[in-house]
């Protein structure tokens, strides 16, 4: 194949439909909007209206809670770690923190930290220092003979009065 020989799949570029040009186009006059109604005006947004009366999204009650200023933490499991330090990418002998996690590819950004989960299993003696970790990923941490971090204060539980 050569450079002059590549062409577009079969049907992946469509002529653009030209509306209101004549009756000649097949799309002339009212342009394949039909004949009066909401639909055949301009501005309309018909998502969710029901010709006047209460939507559905509006009758169904609200629910929950999504707060503004919610933490968004990096989540990482135990088996993730542990199958980096057998394919070499991660060194288990050294520190591991945040920053090394992200430098070997375990996970992308840190976003507001890296938070670490009790699954799969971990072999490897870990020095690891994170935002936040599950309990049962620091059991396993601390039976695999490791030492874990947490650089992020715990939430305080607040007594109701």
């Amino acid at each position: 194949m050569k450079l002059h020989e590549i062409r577009d799949n079969e049907g992946a570029n469509r002529k653009k439909k030209r509306v209101a040009r004549g009756p000649g186009s097949g799309k002339g006059k009212t342009a394949g909007r039909g004949i009066k109604g909401q639909t055949s005006r301009s501005g309309v947004a018909l998502n969710g209206y029901e010709g006047g009366q209460m939507p559905l999204y509006r009758r169904l009650p609200k629910r929950g809670f999504t707060a503004p200023n919610a933490k968004k933490f990096a989540v990482v499991n135990l088996g993730q770690i542990q199958s980096f330090i057998d394919a070499g990418k991660l060194d288990a002998k050294g520190a591991i923190t945040e920053d090394t996690l992200v430098e070997a590819g375990v996970v992308r950004r840190k976003l507001d930290g890296v938070r670490v989960l009790g699954k799969g299993e971990l072999k490897a003696k870990l020095d690891l220092t994170v935002a936040g970790a599950s309990k049962s990923a620091a059991e396993a941490i601390e039976k695999a003979g490791g030492k874990l971090t947490v650089t992020t204060p715990a939430r305080e539980e607040t007594a109701a009065e």
